[in-house]
């Protein structure tokens, strides 16, 4: 019996070939092609075509030639060729589309007089070798990013939370980013989903799963064993007994779940919880790399909690030395410290306040050159020893300064660090103050105004540390009730890509808003102000109102 498929008798060309083979013979080279090659007349429908589009279309040329080409079987590609074929022949340019079960066709259409000659070549296998380079790739491209967003991040919760973007959808369709505290407290800190319509939900669940799941569930037994889990998402639901959790994993429509610890060195302080679609796998490629996103987060987490456990100390150290001011008759005085956002978050910048030798209240700022805990040991240094300068036989401010510049040329040599002292004589009522190469000391005055003493110039004398046998200048204004005495590091002020008369000038009139504020309050809307979160320099200032009760 003939084959109904293949009949005898095909349909030849209507255009008559001009090569020595013939017709007949140049159909049959054809026919052994394996692109398909089909003809459409100006109507689409089909006029002849080889024993692979035969193959493609799934019936033979008796039975399809005069159809259109999406006229054809159910399930057949013949739909999805018919609009390539269309697109094709307007753009002039080879059209790849998904058609049939899985299959990636090239349609390349010439539009004639007598309609469209196509061909159909099967690149199922190209495309799948190049998803493949793409998906290498983009997991390449990942672990970077990962790398990148961890490897500097201070606060490793944030960092944390932001990972879930990074991993969808490269390796799945939905995740959740779980943080362990070193108490065993366990918090859901960031999620994210490949489809807009769900991200929503799935932030509601991770906002309730975990006092809900039970003991049973993947994320629980990965947190206890330090193991990845993987399941299906039906097996989580039926160990689920909170019907309101339930009903939302049942609705994030997920058909599996793969949860991962983070590991650090002895703990787990963390899981990856991600969910999988229908018809999406996890391959032992995307696992490993999953695996070491894991593993890269879970250092993370370690090292920004072992640099905040040494910023704590750090920061508790420092504060250690910058003790409260004592109490001064007629004055009130207010300091504040803001240490840096650099890792180590302690420096150089300290103040001081204390009585000298004839009762007069003094105050100090001052600034050791570094940003590290060395800038922090020389700062102790040299503020124990301007205190001692200060109470041998009641030296004055400039005096001070250059006792401590000698004392440092002895016992701190390379030591570099600028100071303002001020002494408030006559029960507040005069200052006498001295400048080395600090930002000068400024004062609000009863009326709003405000004043720099600066000596004429925006800074002191030379600064301290560069030549011991300087000469230090010294200068009194006197003050009238109600005036406030400011004296501050230039991290209060200074800013990237601004100058200093800018920097000045925002100082002044910042102080000049803030005229007939409680002196605390004043200080604190100072900070807010002018450093607006934490600041990338220490600030330190302490402040004086004269003539307070």
């Amino acid at each position: 019996m003939a084959d109904p498929l293949r009949p005898p008798l095909r349909a030849q060309p209507t255009v008559p070939v001009s090569s020595p083979l013939g017709a007949r013979a140049l159909a049959g080279l054809v026919d052994r092609l394996p692109v398909a090659v089909l003809a459409l007349d100006p109507a689409g429908r089909l006029t002849w075509l080889n024993a692979a589009a035969e193959r493609l279309l799934g019936r033979g040329a008796a039975v399809l030639v005069g159809r259109p080409l999406d006229d054809g079987v159910t399930g057949s590609p013949g739909h999805a060729l018919a609009q390539a074929c269309t697109e094709a022949a307007g753009s002039g340019e080879p059209v790849t589309v998904a058609a049939g079960e899985g299959g990636w066709y090239e349609v390349r259409a010439v539009p004639g007089a007598e309609g469209l000659a196509v061909t159909v070549a099967d690149v199922s296998g190209r495309r799948a070798v190049q998803e493949q380079a793409d998906r290498a790739a983009a997991r390449a491209t990942l672990l970077v990013r990962v790398a990148a967003e961890l490897s500097g991040a201070l606060d490793g919760v944030s960092a944390l939370g932001r990972l879930a973007r990074l991993v969808v959808p490269v390796l799945t369709d939905g995740c959740v980013v779980t943080v362990v505290d070193r108490e065993g407290r366990a918090r859901d800190v960031g999620s994210w989903h490949a489809d807009p319509e769900r991200r929503a939900l799935l932030a509601r669940y991770a906002r309730v799963r975990l006092d809900r799941l039970p003991a049973a569930s993947p994320v629980a037994r990965a947190l206890r064993a330090g193991t990845p889990v993987s399941t299906a998402v039906s097996e989580v639901l039926a160990v689920m007994t909170d019907q309101t959790t339930r009903g939302m994993l049942r609705d994030l429509r997920a058909e599996s779940v793969v949860v991962l610890p983070l590991p650090a060195e002895s703990r787990t302080v963390g899981v990856l919880t991600l969910y999988l679609d229908a018809g999406r796998a996890m391959g032992g490629t995307d696992l490993a790399t999953a695996c070491a996103v894991a593993v890269q987060a879970g250092r993370a987490v370690d090292r920004v909690g072992r640099q905040n456990r040494q910023i704590q100390l750090a920061e508790a150290l420092q504060r250690s030395l910058l003790t409260e001011p004592p109490a001064f008759a007629g004055l009130e005085v207010v300091v504040r410290y803001v240490p840096a956002a650099e890792a180590a978050r302690v420096g150089g910048d300290w103040y001081d306040a204390f009585r000298s030798p004839a009762g007069d209240p003094v105050v100090v700022i001052g600034d050791v050159v570094g940003h590290d805990t060395a800038a922090a040991a020389a700062m102790g240094q040299l503020r124990g020893l301007l205190r001692g300068v200060a109470h041998r036989g009641g030296a004055g401010p400039a005096e001070v300064l250059r006792g401590l510049d000698e004392a440092m040329a002895t016992m701190h040599g390379g030591t570099l660090a600028t100071a303002a002292v001020a002494r408030l004589e006559d029960g507040g009522r005069r200052l006498r103050w001295a400048n080395a190469g600090h930002p000068p000391p400024v004062l609000l005055l009863p009326d709003g105004r405000v004043r720099a003493l600066d000596h004429g110039r925006r800074e002191g004398d030379l600064m301290l540390g560069v030549d011991a046998a300087a000469v230090r200048r010294e200068a009194t204004v006197d003050l009238a009730p109600g005036t406030t005495v400011l004296l501050h590091t230039d991290g209060l002020v200074e800013r990237r890509g601004s100058t200093l008369d800018a920097d000045t000038a925002r100082l002044h009139r910042t102080l000049a808003e803030l005229a007939g504020a409680p002196l605390p309050a004043l200080c604190d809307e100072l900070l807010a102000r002018l450093v607006q979160g934490t600041p990338q320099d220490d600030v330190a200032l302490v402040a004086v109102s004269v003539g307070a009760a």
